[in-house]
């Protein structure tokens, strides 16, 4: 078949466009993430061979000519050098920065068959170049040369601020993988790394003045059986990052055109820092460092000593950060404590306020007076739009929604939209049971990529506050760093696009199309991307007498070339192309994986299709009762190494097997786990339920429906066994032959909740 000509692949041995219907812009088939603005062919062909030299004219030019050889040399590219300065002109590789009308981070990248030829007005620009023109070079095998088609491409961001926020306060990073995060970030052309340093659960950052910001705030005992040692005593973890470790990362982020904005709260999120100094709470509280999630009470007072307090903090931490930017959170902050503390009710009253959160919006100013006089802005979650007028300069991150940008923006202030309905990443992005703890509310690529950040309600004057969009990566369920990569990438990728390319030009379809060559390059960079979202799911029924089974199949991200195997062996491209449910007879071991130009798209899935497998669902299988707060939480031990998985519904712990057939059934098996309750819920800690116990230590119950007649209870006993599992086993009563199949634990689930691993149905006779 011969394609049309917008088709034709730009690398030869990238990945050519099949399915995607003809897209007249030649910049929707080249395989680039972000989209480029526009791309033009050429006539011919260049073909880089190992061993070229790349040149560098103007300032700024030869160190990024040095990074990209260094990376595509580390991904396994053509290895290429630098020219020297005598020779340079005469490289066949040009990298070039010369005065022109583009803006700082715009370039045009030329290939003809005489040579590559990038352009830029400054380095910004070049750098963002070099990212596109290592994308479009193969991977790996380095010994080979690369034949690209001659092509122009001239690009340049939609959005200034193109951000990504670590949160390395729940789970602290090293020095070396924050790095690696800014090295992945720069080669999505993302510009902006917002750095969460202090919270509830920890203070990260030296502070010379006050060394018990790190002494105290930076360490705590991790929770559960994880946080006791093996001689029964508590364990405490501390880490923080000592000054010299931040002017490294800032460094090595402005060395990718990365600029770092850092976070501290106030006034809420501060347990750590009145942990380690009480007089800057509320009366005075004596406080732990949090180990748990959620919403905590403990605010900063208001008081002029605590304000010095935050100022001098500033002072010391601003001449770190360069960048134009400063985070003072201001989200979360509930003010119940303010609201009973007689002495703040008369701080209030002395300041000439409202209320609580005009109070709030006193102490935002305040520290935007301060900022401003060191010539930084003022930058804060879009709460700080409650207490009042904000301070001129002041900028909003809208993550409540994109309401919260559309008022700022239409007071006059910049915005960076980052709403939690879209791009927070600690959300699931499958319903997959192999995704990591997190919340599994999704959040699949497909929705990052459909968020448009500039609302249509607001006028073209308003549009332009509208400066950035911005991913946010809280690590509360992310203890490792892979689990940061896993839920980072290839999410980023959208955000990278819809931050970057032309609105009007994004298209999901030929987004999908370019993304496996980026897959190549994240393995070539080691980057431990997520394969949840290209690995197929399955959804079966068995047969009423158990001896087949119905086998639906699905691709998360809906590639549609799924090949599958029932012989044990893995699937290839001659393997059947999946189209309709499978009927399969018991026992069977079913593979299947997503294809994508013959190739697969990550490892097979496999389904083991064993009578005691189909009267079996683990709690991932599971329905929630309601799905009021639905997590995947992990066990809290053991200290070291795999821990157990669960999803349970923290607000009403139930979970349901709809329509379980019990023909035939005598009872229930239950495996049973138990992990600390330690969320904090502030105002929605009315939405917690449970049953209240009959027995010393509760009841396990099914019933026929989340509030049906009871089939079967048993009591419940003191502690799980030493694995930390229970087994349970609940004669059924009177049961019909189909039930919605409802398991509840009894009694309060604090300060431990018992939570369901898996259900097995066991015959009679067994």
């Amino acid at each position: 078949m011969r394609l049309p000509a917008c088709f034709r692949p730009v690398l030869h041995a990238a990945l050519a466009v099949l399915s995607l219907a003809c897209v007249p812009a030649l910049a929707a088939t080249l395989p680039l993430i972000p989209m480029p603005q526009s791309a033009t062919p050429g006539e011919g062909q260049f073909t880089v061979q190992p061993g070229m030299t790349v040149g560098a004219q103007g300032e700024g030019a030869r160190k990024t000519a040095e990074q990209f050889i260094d990376l595509l040399h580390d991904s396994g590219g053509p290895s290429l050098v630098l020219a020297e300065d005598d020779a340079a002109k005469d490289a066949p590789i040009q990298f070039t920065v010369a005065p022109g009308t583009g803006g700082p981070e715009t370039y045009t990248l030329q290939v003809t068959p005489e040579r590559i030829q990038l352009n830029a007005t400054a380095s910004a620009g070049l750098f963002y170049g070099a990212m596109s023109l290592w994308q479009l070079l193969p991977s790996g095998n380095a010994q080979a040369g690369a034949t690209l088609d001659a092509v122009t491409i001239n690009d340049g961001p939609r959005m200034a601020w193109r951000g990504l926020m670590l949160d390395s306060v729940r789970h602290f990073q090293s020095v070396e993988e924050v790095e690696r995060l800014l090295d992945a970030m720069a080669v999505h052309k993302l510009n902006v790394f917002h750095w969460h340093l202090a919270d509830d659960q920890g203070w990260r950052i030296q502070i010379d003045q006050y060394p018990l910001l790190t002494e105290v705030g930076g360490c705590r005992v991790p929770l559960g059986d994880g946080g006791i040692g093996e001689d029964g005593q508590p364990i405490q973890e501390c880490a923080f990052y000592t000054k010299d470790q931040i002017r490294e990362v800032v460094r090595y982020a402005a060395e990718r055109h990365i600029t770092v904005v850092p976070e501290i709260d106030i006034p809420g999120h501060a347990t750590a820092a009145i942990a380690a100094y009480p007089e800057l709470g509320v009366d005075r509280p004596q406080l732990q460092v949090a180990n748990g999630a959620g919403v905590f009470p403990n605010l900063f007072n208001a008081d002029e000593s605590t304000m010095t307090f935050l100022e001098n903090v500033l002072g010391e931490v601003l001449p770190l950060f360069p960048g134009q930017f400063f985070d003072i959170g201001g989200d979360e902050a509930v003010k119940d404590r303010w609201k009973a503390s007689k002495h703040m009710q008369a701080r209030i009253k002395q300041l000439g306020l409202k209320d609580e959160e005009a109070l709030q919006g006193w102490m935002v100013n305040r520290l935007g007076t301060y900022l401003a006089q060191h010539g930084k802005r003022i930058i804060g979650w879009d709460e700080i739009l409650m207490g009042g007028p904000l301070p001129d300069g002041a900028a909003v991150m809208s993550w409540r929604g994109t309401e919260g940008g559309i008022e700022a923006a239409r007071k006059g202030h910049d915005v960076v939209m980052t709403p939690v309905t879209h791009l927070y990443f600690d959300y699931l992005q499958t319903a997959s049971p192999a995704e990591p703890p997190g919340r599994p509310s999704l959040i699949p690529l497909e929705k990052v990529y459909g968020f448009e950040p500039v609302p249509a309600e607001l006028d073209a004057a308003q549009r332009q506050h509208i400066i950035g969009v911005q991913a946010n990566v809280f690590t509360e369920h992310m203890h490792s760093f892979d689990r940061v990569e896993h839920n980072v990438f290839p999410r980023i990728a959208a955000l990278a696009e819809v931050a970057w390319s032309p609105q009007a030009s994004r298209d999901l379809a030929s987004f999908k199309q370019r993304l496996p060559n980026l897959l190549a390059h994240y393995r070539a960079l080691h980057i431990r991307y997520a394969r949840t979202p290209f690995q197929v799911l399955f959804a079966t029924t068995p047969s009423a007498d158990g001896k087949q089974a119905s086998v639906a199949l699905s691709d998360p991200l809906d590639y549609a070339d799924i090949r599958y195997t029932t012989d044990g062996s893995a699937p290839k491209a001659d393997s059947p192309r999946y189209s309709a449910p499978l009927t399969l007879t018991v026992p069977t071991t079913l593979q299947a994986a997503v294809f994508f130009n013959d190739k697969p798209l990550a490892p097979p899935t496999v389904l083991g299709l064993t009578t005691d497998a189909l009267r079996t669902r683990s709690d991932e299988q599971l329905a929630m009762c309601t799905g009021a707060l639905m997590l995947r939480l992990e066990d809290d031990g053991p200290r070291a190494g795999p821990r157990a998985v669960y999803n349970v519904d923290i607000f009403n712990p139930c979970w349901e097997w709809k329509a379980a057939p019990l023909s035939g059934i005598a009872s229930v098996q239950i495996r049973a786990g138990r992990i600390p309750y330690f969320f904090e819920l502030a105002h929605d800690e009315y939405l917690r339920t449970f049953k209240k116990a009959k027995t010393a230590y509760g009841e396990l119950e099914l019933r026929d429906g989340c509030d049906g007649a009871v089939l079967g209870s048993v009591p419940l006993p003191k502690d799980p066994g030493a694995d930390g599992f229970q087994t349970l086993d609940i004669p059924l009563k009177a049961a019909p032959s189909q039930a919605n199949l409802c398991v509840y634990f009894t009694g309060d689930t604090r300060p431990n909740m018992w939570v369901l691993d898996r259900m097995t149905l066991i015959p009679a006779g067994n």
